[in-house]
């Protein structure tokens, strides 16, 4: 579908928040699902990009992007009121308690860009119980931290170099709250690059705590036909694009 664009701002550093007025996606989107963006009216670049839906607000829709290539690079150039093509929303989200379930804790944790999918998830799961790590290279590129805040959320952040919050890795701040598990319910989410999340998921395996973490893999198609997005799974391969992005921390085979 074609939507209309009604910001693209820049955030920090190379990461730029669109908004669109999407309202079907809107309708149907899930957090940990994404849409395939079509970054240039011509044919280069050729294929989309699969760009996480980062909050639903009536009938807009917000991604969240940074700039790696040429094809994100385009996104930002795009202005208020130009269209957009998208295709979403796609892929398997997030499972989390709804309504009156019990929830026990929640912790978030996101590393770098990994915030983008996270910011819809804390909006639709009990507020007072959720904490959010955040992890980023340096204190320019933490995203979020407000906006999670004006949530309710409870917010730590660790950057590599110290210059924000705790020095060092945001998995490191997991390590320093094991003591919040104990005889409470709780679900791990993640979502950030692989190292990250590898080791939120052999913390979760030691910790016997259920994890569910969100894969960034490089797509084609978007739509599970292409096979280009496979991950080992113990069950056997998966699609991130279609099983996934989201999957149990459990069923992942790391290399």
């Amino acid at each position: 579908m074609r939507v209309k664009i009604f910001k693209n701002e820049q955030v920090a550093g190379h990461a730029y928040k669109m908004t669109l007025a999407a309202p079907v996606i809107a309708k149907f989107a899930q957090p940990g699902q994404f849409v395939m963006v079509k970054c240039a009216d011509g044919i280069q670049p050729l294929l989309r990009r699969p760009l996480g839906v980062h909050n639903v607000k009536g009938s807009e829709v917000e991604i969240l992007y940074e700039i790696i290539g040429e094809g994100t690079k385009l996104l930002s150039q795009k202005k208020s009121g130009q269209a957009l093509d998208i295709i979403g929303p796609l892929g398997t989200g997030f499972k989390f308690p709804k309504g009156s379930d019990p929830c026990g804790k929640n912790i978030l944790i996101a590393g770098g860009m990994g915030v983008a999918p996270l910011l819809f998830l804390a909006k639709k799961i009990n507020k007072s119980q959720v904490l959010v790590l955040i992890g980023a290279k340096t204190k320019q590129e933490i995203l979020c931290k407000k906006e999670f805040k004006k949530l309710g959320c409870n917010v730590k952040v660790v950057t590599d170099d110290g210059s924000a919050g705790h020095k060092g890795f945001v998995t490191d701040l997991l390590q320093d709250r094991g003591h919040l598990f104990k005889g409470v319910p709780a679900m791990l989410y993640a979502c950030g690059p692989k190292p990250m999340l590898k080791a939120v998921s052999e913390f979760s395996k030691r910790r016997k705590i259920p994890a569910q973490i969100s894969l960034e893999e490089h797509m084609a198609c978007g739509i599970g036909a292409c096979l280009g997005c496979i991950v080992n799974t113990k069950s056997g391969q998966k699609r991130v694009c279609k099983e996934g992005p989201v999957f149990d921390a459990r069923e992942i085979i790391w290399e």
